[in-house]
């Protein structure tokens, strides 16, 4: 009997360590699994970091998203800005009014109820080594992400024809330069001064898009927000000067004897048709009466 206990016992020790090995393993793969998640979720994206030996890229990103406070994560964005040696372009804060309403609460005073969604469109550029930087910041802030587009355009080869542009434009100007003096001469070094100012503003214009990312941003508050706001009652302060008896009584004497005036001026005015039109009643009465007599 005592042979079948000890491999009893012997068994049942090797089953723990083999399930307290697989539960170790299972544990493990889980924390592993879970550490790989956060990684993702918490990570930008490569076309935000990524720098490649011999290659140029103009980094842009646009973002969409939804915050708790529009004015305080502007505030933020500005901050985070300003820390990674960026700045602000554009930045347009509206507060879009869904309804507006007023309660009058006594003779003097009323409430006027305000319904509104707040939202902010911010354009900002940021040295191009620290777009990642940034955008993992300005990450901590958002509700809800609706959107993000990350490009890194491959500019390399646009750097390399600018070079060999800039280098023909400087040997054509040589040649130019030994040429004689003539009408010729003078256009075609006219010419080659404009197309070198032209390729100096390409350049300048490509290495500042080259150094600086433009982020665009977009951000608004998911609920609607209510403002109320202490006004005047107006319905009752029209109410009480719309209508006073004793005032428009008065004023409706003097207009009439006004009237009054106008009228017996008027008169006055046209007296001569007044004596012409009582001279034909005059005669006309005598030739009445003179019939009769007849």
């Amino acid at each position: 009997m005592k042979p079948i206990h000890l491999k009893l016992a012997a068994s049942a020790i090797f089953l723990t360590a083999v399930f307290s090995c697989q539960k170790g393993e299972a544990e493990n793969a889980v924390q592993t699994s879970t550490a790989d998640y956060a990684v993702v979720s918490d990570s930008v994206s490569m076309a935000a970091h990524q720098q490649v030996a011999d290659r140029k890229f103009v980094k842009t990103a646009d973002i969409n998203m939804e915050v708790k406070d529009v004015y305080d994560a502007t505030i933020f964005i500005e901050k985070q800005l300003k820390e990674l040696g960026g700045f602000v372009t554009v930045s347009r804060l509206n507060s879009n009014v869904i309804s507006e309403d007023t309660f009058e609460s006594s003779d003097s005073e009323a409430t006027l109820v305000k319904k509104y969604q707040t939202e902010n469109r911010i354009q900002a550029r940021v040295p191009s080594e620290k777009l990642g930087d940034f955008l993992t910041r300005i990450n901590d802030k958002k509700m809800f992400l609706n959107s993000r587009t990350i490009l890194a355009e491959d500019v390399t080869n646009n750097a390399k024809i600018a070079q060999l542009e800039k280098q023909k434009l400087e040997k054509t100007g040589e040649v130019i330069g030994k040429m004689k003096n003539s009408g010729d001469k003078a256009d075609r070094t006219e010419n080659n001064l404009e197309q070198h100012n032209q390729q100096q503003i390409a350049d300048i214009t490509l290495a500042d898009d080259l150094n600086y990312s433009t982020v665009d941003i977009y951000i608004k508050e998911p609920k609607i927000r209510v403002a109320e706001i202490l006004v005047t009652n107006t319905k009752n302060i029209d109410n009480k000067y719309k209508f006073n008896f004793f005032y428009d009584a008065k004023n409706a004497f003097v207009e009439g004897f006004y009237i009054i005036q106008r009228l017996l001026v008027g008169l006055i005015t046209i007296w001569p048709l007044m004596l012409i039109l009582g001279f034909m009643v005059y005669f006309l009465r005598r030739k009445k009466s003179g019939l009769s007599e007849t």
